[in-house]
């Protein structure tokens, strides 16, 4: 089957972003298409597929998004501004909810975080602290700031999600290791983590900044996680480290996004939609070959690389 595919990122969040409103793919097909597409020894590459999806009464359009692995998560902060900027661009708006797999965000056209980055501005949440739905299991009802000494004896985890799975420890310093370690844990599934969950090490280096390095579900060690740094926020605000509705900038390998959280577990985030090239792909059997690319945005990918 042969797609058009726009690679786009968001913080360095990489994607193949196809226009999917009208297709008719199973959940089983566009697995297999992001297995094909995400490969990083493939043509393309990337953390999955991001799909531009039809509309309902509540959303002008909606967002679906494939793990490199084919899985499914609730969402993906960064992908959805890419998907944001498909959507308002394709209907000529400035603004719109979007429809997620188990809610629904609002995305508007931002000011730019630098001349020549394209920036979506989303608000998602609210975040939300039960952990019987996730579920995790044996921990109570709530983990706010304390060990899961199934994970490690000394950090100290908050457990949010918003509406995907995140556990969430401030450090003094990431140990990429032990963040692997932790990780692989709660990506194997175990019985008492049957979903699993998104990880971040996250380190306050000022009242003003936050930087946050992710484990991600499906993915792995990743540049960049928008929810992860959505959570990350809301957890500083939660654990009295940042005030509440505070503008802060979120680091990550990736890049940075603007970011605030209120009280309510409600999660803004502002950062790039960047579009670097557009083309088509086959994939057939599991496998993607014949890229051709049409377009490059190389203006797109100078103006990401200033900041």
């Amino acid at each position: 089957m042969r797609f058009d595919i726009i690679k786009c990122h968001g913080s360095g969040n990489d994607f193949a972003l196809i226009d999917a409103r009208g297709a008719d793919l199973s959940d089983h097909a566009w697995a297999d298409v992001a297995r094909a597409l995400a490969d990083r020894d493939g043509p393309v590459g990337g953390d999955g597929i991001l799909l531009l999806t039809d509309g309902n009464d509540a959303a002008a359009f909606g967002m679906r998004i494939f793990n490199a692995d084919g899985s499914e998560p609730e969402t993906c902060l960064n992908g959805l501004r890419c998907v944001a900027r498909a959507g308002l661009e394709a209907l000529g708006l400035d603004q719109a909810i979007v429809q997620l797999k188990t809610s629904r965000a609002a995305v508007a056209r931002d000011g730019d975080l630098a001349a020549g980055v394209y920036t979506v501005r989303e608000t998602a949440g609210p975040a939300t602290l039960s952990i019987a739905d996730w579920p995790l299991h044996g921990e109570g009802d709530e983990i706010i700031d304390r060990p899961i000494a199934r994970l490690s004896p000394t950090l100290a985890f908050t457990a949010v999600a918003i509406p995907n799975p995140h556990l969430i420890a401030f450090v003094d310093q990431v140990d990429e290791a032990e963040l692997v370690r932790i990780g692989t844990i709660c990506e194997s599934a175990p019985d008492w983590l049957p979903n699993r969950a998104n990880v971040s090490f996250v380190q306050q280096r000022s009242d003003r900044e936050l930087f946050v390095r992710t484990f991600e579900r499906g993915v792995g060690l990743t540049n960049a996680c928008g929810s992860a740094m959505g959570a990350s926020t809301f957890v500083a605000g939660l654990t009295g480290r940042l005030p509440f509705d505070q503008p802060v900038t979120v680091r990550n390998r990736g890049g940075l996004v603007r970011a605030s959280a209120a009280a309510d577990g409600m999660v803004t985030l502002s950062g790039n939609a960047t579009f670097e090239w557009s083309g088509s792909v086959t994939v057939e059997a599991g496998r993607a070959s014949d890229l051709i690319v049409a377009e490059r945005r190389s203006d797109e990918i100078e103006a990401w690389s200033r900041i």
